[in-house]
């Protein structure tokens, strides 16, 4: 639905200006306040609502549907394997050297290509293929390809320029040959780990990377064709301090990638275990926090770069700073995105889709996956299946992560419903966001402002039915 709502959103050219010219605004004190748990809404019902009464049968039905609508479609497949832990990762990964436990790994994966690709109709074309993990260059290049071919065997892949295929990679793992393989399969964008430029802090993580490795990286990706590059940084790293992190940033932004992700670290050692290798005593304070986060802020948009949202930044002329002026953004777990309109299809270890009104995720050992697999059943964990009501609030908190603006008539004549009366306790619970100036709230209308740009999250969260003021997120991170 939410590619009809964003369709008819597009015809207001005011709109466009104002996202155009909008930036953000930082402001400290107010950051303090708001700084409280919760989702990051890449998806609506969140992860935490994902429950196990949504298994096999439930995936081929959703399946079905989506074949009905025809939508084109999109693929993410995880790589979970790591050669070495980075100590600040919370990703679902395998540490290993075992080029066998690969294989293994491989074998399995080709089976699930299989058994989704008998599910969805040829004809539907896959715009979207993303590689995540782990490190998906984990994988030598012959590997690797012939999971590309197997997909295309399997599925259509999109082969003009319209396509979108990405892999994140480990600098430390890729040589310019191996870049070359990569775009000789099709892919056309890459995702960098790189964050911080350090070498005190990078030891402090267990990821020692030399800058001239990883520029090295991006100028062979260059050479290699590829249209965008991404970098992705972390703040609240261990002896962060503003000149350590300053000197990061004037490094990479010399490279110029199209993209940066910017995110702030998540000390949770009681969850992640490689975490406890970190000293709490060597994390940057909550103030120093707060600065290195205004410091890149005011870095990158300086140097011409767009603030999208969350801890994404992009050059002008990028797909997705057009998308967002044209009301066209989406959000989804691999971040942010322009294909609203596909279908999702998760595979591998702990994947998540969303086919039709069904969110899915793959089992999350290597045990349960192989089993499922071996059994020739598709590995369903859980999910969760969207209610009329989980359609219209998952719109509204789309808009507000990705757009800035909700209009009232377009909401109201997409899904059938007096916006007012159908939110009338969230527009009441919003009244104190418009007065701190999160907001601006008037009639037919909510915009998000240039101060309450960095706490979306918190607007968006007074749409979430399912969360509760004293469900006080542990699962969740915080909101700066």
């Amino acid at each position: 639905m939410t590619c009809g709502f964003s369709a008819f959103r597009v015809r207001c050219p005011a709109l466009l200006n104002d996202l155009m010219s909008a930036q953000v605004r930082f402001d400290a004190d107010l950051i303090r306040r708001y700084d409280c748990n919760g989702p990051r809404y890449t998806s609506y019902p969140t992860a935490v609502q994902f429950h196990e009464g949504i298994g096999e049968a439930e995936y081929r039905a959703a399946a079905t549907a989506s074949n009905e609508a025809g939508k084109p479609l999109s693929l993410y497949v995880h790589v979970p394997f790591c050669a070495s832990p980075c100590f600040y990762c919370g990703c679902n990964k395998i540490i290993t050297r075992s080029t066998e436990k690969a294989e293994t790994y491989l074998g399995y994966l080709h089976r699930e290509i299989a058994l989704q690709g008998a599910l969805f109709d040829h004809s539907r074309s896959v715009e979207q293929l993303h590689f995540g993990g782990g490190t998906p260059t984990f994988l030598t290049p012959l590997q690797l390809g012939s999971l590309v071919e197997a997909l295309g065997s399997h599925f259509s892949l999109d082969g003009t320029s319209r396509r979108e295929f990405s892999i994140e990679i480990d600098p430390r793992t890729v040589a310019p040959p191996y870049l070359a393989d990569l775009a000789a399969m099709g892919f056309n964008r890459v995702s960098l780990g790189v964050q911080d430029c350090d070498p005190d802090v990078q030891q402090a993580v267990n990821r020692v990377q030399p800058i001239e490795e990883t520029l090295r990286v991006i100028d062979s990706a260059r050479n290699a064709g590829f249209g965008s590059i991404s970098i992705d940084l972390i703040y609240g790293l261990p002896l962060q301090t503003l000149e350590r992190f300053d000197r990061t940033l004037t490094s990479i932004l010399a490279a110029r990638p199209e993209r940066l992700a910017v995110y702030g670290y998540a000390h949770l050692p009681q969850v992640f275990k490689a975490q406890r290798q970190i000293r709490t005593e060597d994390l940057p304070s909550p103030s120093t926090r707060l600065a290195l986060l205004e410091m890149t802020i005011a870095r990158l948009t300086a140097s011409g770069y767009v603030y999208i949202g969350m801890d994404h930044f992009a050059l002008p002329d990028d797909e997705l700073v057009r998308a967002q002026a044209e009301g066209k953004l989406h959000r989804n777990f691999q971040g942010y995105s322009t294909r609203a309109h596909c279908d999702i299809i998760g595979m591998g270890v702990s994947s998540i889709g969303k086919v039709a009104h069904l969110y899915a995720q793959n089992q999350k050992t290597l045990r349960d996956y192989y089993a499922a697999m071996a059994a020739n059943r598709l590995p369903v964990l859980r999910g969760v299946a969207l209610t009329q009501d989980d359609e219209i609030r998952r719109e509204v908190i789309q808009q507000i992560m990705c757009n800035d603006v909700i209009e009232f008539a377009a909401l109201g004549s997409y899904f059938g419903i007096d916006p007012g009366h159908y939110f009338a306790t969230e527009f009441a619970r919003l009244v104190p966001l418009a007065g701190d100036g999160l907001i601006d709230l008037r009639p037919g209308r909510i915009a998000v402002t240039e101060t309450g740009r960095l706490l979306r999250r918190n607007v968006a969260m007074i749409f979430d039915a399912y969360l509760t003021c004293t469900a006080a997120a542990p699962a969740y991170s915080r909101a700066i």
